[in-house]
């Protein structure tokens, strides 16, 4: 009778000789060099859907203040794949992985490559509207032909696997596929060790840097999941400084979140009067958007307009967002920052010069989280993060999100001259 370790490792090293052997289409990649993929998947990239993605910028209106930011989503899940490919085999030669398959294993990297299926153009710009996740949408993409017959015929995989390692919000049917998602979505994931190398290099800033090789030589399999090795805690500590200087200098940078709260305006107008339907923003590109909703039949299309030509609005009052002040609370929610902004356009309207909600922006960044939940195995037992010897404690690490959120007031440059006491204006004279 076979010894059920014996027969793991018998498939452990199938899967690593196909991971060695049948990855022989190589895509250049100015990050890192050579991806491999194995020539189903090379097919899979043909897909529409998926060269859609080349038409979506990482980034969005970010090339408005780091001119290299022009890279694509296509981009950045080849980069996806690349690492998550690295992992699994780092996993699958440890003596603590879970017993995995080859389908597994082949949905995993299918899953990685198309994680981002479902992506919104203009980056984050849409987020909190009413619309479906994108993981949700990526899930649907990929039950859908032309992508679900690639992976049953060419792949050999079943898509509904690849689709719920994307979205969990659909049911994860054994331990394997919920193994693959702590996986792809974690503190150390593929997703962002390849977004903030890639958007640090095209940014052509030095704070996304990571030390790859090192994070994932410290990535060990534990208890279905994954778990930190000890030595590897600066690598964590890495990432969590690299993601705060990112957010601080790129992501939420002034210009680019005016930009941003700009197409959030438009297309919540857009929603609110039934000019738009959610369903007509899926499977959008950035020029798509650009090109639909930037023409003068939309009722909104100067923002879009605006946005596309640089021509942005002007920040008149900012302050740091405090989750304790009520009158910060009070227009956290879109609905309530609508109601805000046009109790302001109707303050300042004469019937000399007619200002409009439109005229006026309050943006709040969404909440974001740099805590860690990893656990670390020193010595062969299991802590958790916060009590490893790290400078990151939780008090440290909320300090991030109170110093990086701020609320800001940005309005049409042509009235920014009407806003001598914004305070006053948002009601918040002390």
């Amino acid at each position: 009778m076979m010894n059920p370790m014996v027969d793991q490792l018998n498939i452990h090293e199938k899967i690593i000789t196909h991971l060695n052997r049948d990855y022989t289409e190589p895509i250049r990649d100015p990050l890192w060099s050579n991806i491999y993929l194995s020539p189903p998947l090379k097919e899979l990239t043909r897909k529409k859907p998926f060269q859609d993605l080349g038409r979506i910028m990482q980034l969005g209106p970010t090339f408005h203040v780091y001119p290299g930011a022009t890279h694509t989503r296509l981009n950045h899940s080849l980069g996806v794949f690349h690492l998550s490919k690295r992992i699994i085999t780092r996993m699958l030669m440890h003596p603590d992985c879970p017993t995995l398959s080859l389908e597994g294993v082949k949905s995993f990297l299918a899953a990685s490559l198309l994680h981002d299926l479902g992506h919104f153009p203009y980056t984050h710009s849409l987020k909190e509207l009413p619309l479906k996740e994108h993981e949700l949408l990526a899930g649907e993409a990929i039950l859908e032909s032309p992508m679900k017959d690639c992976l049953t015929k060419d792949l050999g995989v079943d898509p509904g696997m690849v689709a719920a390692i994307i979205d969990e919000g659909m049911k994860a049917p054994d331990s394997e596929t919920r193994f693959y998602r702590r996986i792809l979505s974690g503190v150390l994931d593929p997703d962002k060790l390849d977004y903030m190398n890639r958007d640090a290099y095209f940014c052509g800033v030095p704070y996304g840097i990571q030390d790859t090789d090192f994070v994932i030589s410290k990535m060990v399999p534990h208890k279905g999941s994954i778990a930190l090795d000890y030595q590897g805690i600066p690598a964590v500590e890495n990432i969590l400084f690299s993601k705060y200087l990112m957010y601080r200098t790129v992501y939420w940078h002034k210009v680019v979140r005016i930009a941003t709260a700009m197409i959030k305006k438009a297309i919540y107008f857009g929603l609110q009067e039934d000019c738009i339907q959610p369903e007509d923003l899926y499977g959008l590109t950035d020029q798509d958007l650009s090109t639909i909703y930037g023409k003068k039949i939309f009722p909104y299309s100067r923002l879009v307009r605006g946005v596309a030509n640089r021509d942005l609005y002007k920040m008149v009052y900012e302050v740091d967002f405090d989750g304790t002040n009520r009158n910060h609370m009070s227009i956290l929610g879109l609905e309530a920052r609508f109601q805000k902004e046009q109790e302001i356009a109707a303050l300042l309207s004469t019937k000399r010069k007619k200002i409009t909600g439109e005229d006026i922006i309050i943006d709040i960044p969404e909440q974001i989280s740099f805590s860690i939940d990893m656990p670390v195995i020193q010595n062969g037992k299991e802590i958790p993060f916060a009590q490893s010897p790290s400078v990151f404690t939780p008090p440290v690490v909320n300090s991030f999100t109170r110093s990086l959120r701020k609320i800001r007031l940005v309005v049409n440059s042509d009235i920014a001259d009407s806003f001598k006491k914004p305070e006053e204006l948002l009601g918040w004279k002390v």
